[in-house]
C-alpha cells in the first residue's frame, strides 16, 4: 500500500511538473529589471546603496507623479525582478500606471546585491555571514534613507513579501526610530513565527539541523551553491522521460508547496524559472529554521558561549514587536504553509498598530502567490491599491 501512495505520488507530481514546462522559452525570461521595465513602458532607473558594513546594493526607481515614495522589498532567495514578472499584470507596473513613485530594493546576496567594498563573494566565505537580522538591520535602513535622500520627503510607504516583512520587523523593533520614516507597511505573507507547520514543510524544519550540518561540512555558504551544479531551470526538458526527470519532480513538489499550481500557466512558468531563485546565504535558512524549530521571533542562535558574549544570556534575544508601532496590513493566504493564517493572528496579537487583516478570498491562495497568480487583479491589487490611497 505505501508503495502505491508512493508512485501515485511520484505520477501525480512529475504531472505537475512536467506540464509547466512550454516548449518554446520567452523573451522575458532572460530580460533583467530595467529590460522588463522598459519593455512594459516605465522605464526604469538604477542606482547603487552602501550599507554601514560594505555591502553594495543596487535600487531600481521608476518615477511617479503621487508624493510619497513607495518602497517594495522581496523574499528570501529572490530579488526585484519578482515584482515584474507578470508584466503589465504584475504590481510593479499596475503601481507605476496609478503614478506611485516606486522603488525596488534588493537585499544582499542576490544577483542585484552580490558586491562589497572589500569582500568577494566567490572567495571570501565572510561575504555570506549574514542571516535576515542583518538584512533587516543594515540592507533595509540604508535603503530606506537612499529614498528619503533623493526624494526629500520624511517618509514612506513599504510592501514587502515573506523576508521583506521580516526584515521590517527586526528593523523597526530594533532600531524603533524607522517607524516614523515608514507611513504605511504593507506585509504580503508576513513572516515572524513559523510555529503551526505541517508536512512536508515542517518535515524539511526538523531535518533543518542535519541538512545545515552536511553544508557546512561541504563547505556551502551560498544557497544555491555552485559546488553543486544544477542545470538552469528554464533550459530544463521534462516531457517525454528525459534526462531531467528527477529535478522535474523537486520542482513539482516544490510548486505544490508554495503556491497554487493552477494559478501559473506553462509560459509564465518558463519566464520565472529564467528568474527564480535567487541566491542567499546559508545562514539565513538557518535563522528562519531556528525560530521554526524554537517557536520564539528572535535573533540568530549561536550557541550558549556565543550567545552570552552577544546577548548577555544563554539564549538569543527576542526582537519585541510591540516597539513595531508603524501602521501595519497584514494580508494572508488561507493555503499559506509558511506564513500561515495562525502564525499571523499571532504577530496580529502583538503588533500595536495593525489597521488590517486581510484573509485572501480563494482558498488556494498559497505563500508565492501574492507575486505570481494570474489572478493579483482581481484579489490582491484593489486591496493594496485602497490602502495606499486611505493612508496616504
Amino acid at each position: 500500500m505505501k508503495m502505491r501512495r508512493l508512485c501515485i505520488l511520484y505520477f501525480c507530481v512529475l504531472t505537475k511538473a512536467t506540464t509547466l514546462f512550454p516548449s518554446e522559452i520567452s523573451e522575458d525570461a532572460n530580460l533583467n529589471f530595467t529590460g522588463l521595465a522598459k519593455k512594459y513602458g516605465h522605464p526604469a532607473e538604477e542606482y547603487e546603496v552602501v550599507t554601514e558594513d560594505g555591502y553594495i546594493l543596487t535600487l531600481f526607481h521608476i518615477p511617479g507623479k503621487k508624493s510619497t515614495p513607495l518602497l517594495l522589498m522581496h523574499g528570501t532567495g529572490d530579488h526585484a525582478d519578482s515584482f515584474l514578472l507578470r508584466g503589465k499584470a504584475s504590481l510593479v507596473i499596475t503601481l507605476a500606471e496609478a503614478n506611485y513613485d516606486i522603488w525596488v530594493g534588493n537585499l544582499r546576496g542576490n544577483k542585484y546585491a552580490r558586491r562589497h567594498v572589500n569582500l568577494n563573494p566567490d572567495e571570501d566565505p565572510e561575504f555570506w555571514d549574514f542571516s535576515f537580522h542583518e538584512t533587516g538591520l543594515y540592507d533595509l535602513p540604508a535603503t530606506i534613507d537612499y529614498v528619503l535622500n533623493a526624494t526629500g520627503k520624511e517618509n514612506l510607504k513599504l510592501i514587502g513579501h515573506s523576508q521583506g516583512t521580516t526584515i521590517n520587523f527586526v528593523l523597526l523593533s530594533s532600531k524603533p526610530e524607522y517607524n516614523d520614516k515608514i507611513k504605511l507597511l504593507i506585509a504580503l505573507a508576513p513572516v515572524a513565527f513559523l510555529n503551526n507547520l505541517t508536512p512536508p514543510v515542517s518535515t524539511l524544519i526538523e531535518a533543518g539541523p542535519l541538512i545545515d550540518e552536511f553544508s557546512r561540512n561541504l563547505g556551502i555558504e551560498e544557497i544555491p551553491s555552485k559546488k553543486i551544479p544544477v542545470p538552469k531551470f528554464n533550459n530544463l526538458k521534462c516531457r517525454g522521460g528525459s534526462k531531467d526527470h528527477i529535478l522535474c519532480i523537486f520542482l513539482g513538489v516544490f510548486y505544490s508547496i508554495f503556491f497554487d499550481p493552477k494559478t501559473i500557466e506553462p509560459e509564465f512558468f518558463q519566464i520565472l524559472t529564467g528568474h527564480y531563485p535567487g541566491n542567499t546565504s546559508r545562514k539565513t535558512l538557518v535563522h528562519y529554521n531556528q525560530i521554526a524549530l524554537r517557536k520564539i521571533f528572535s535573533c540568530f542562535d549561536y550557541g550558549v558561549e556565543e550567545n552570552i558574549k552577544r546577548y548577555g544570556g544563554e539564549l538569543p534575544t527576542e526582537y519585541d514587536l510591540k516597539k513595531v508601532t508603524v501602521k501595519t496590513a497584514l494580508l494572508v493566504g488561507r493555503a499559506d504553509r509558511l506564513a500561515t493564517v495562525q502564525n499571523a493572528e499571532l504577530l496580529r496579537k502583538l503588533l500595536p498598530n495593525v489597521v488590517l487583516f486581510h484573509i485572501m478570498k480563494p482558498k488556494t491562495w498559497n505563500h508565492i502567490d501574492f507575486i505570481w497568480r494570474n489572478d493579483m487583479n482581481v484579489y490582491l491589487f484593489p486591496t493594496i491599491l485602497t490602502l495606499l490611497e486611505k493612508y496616504d
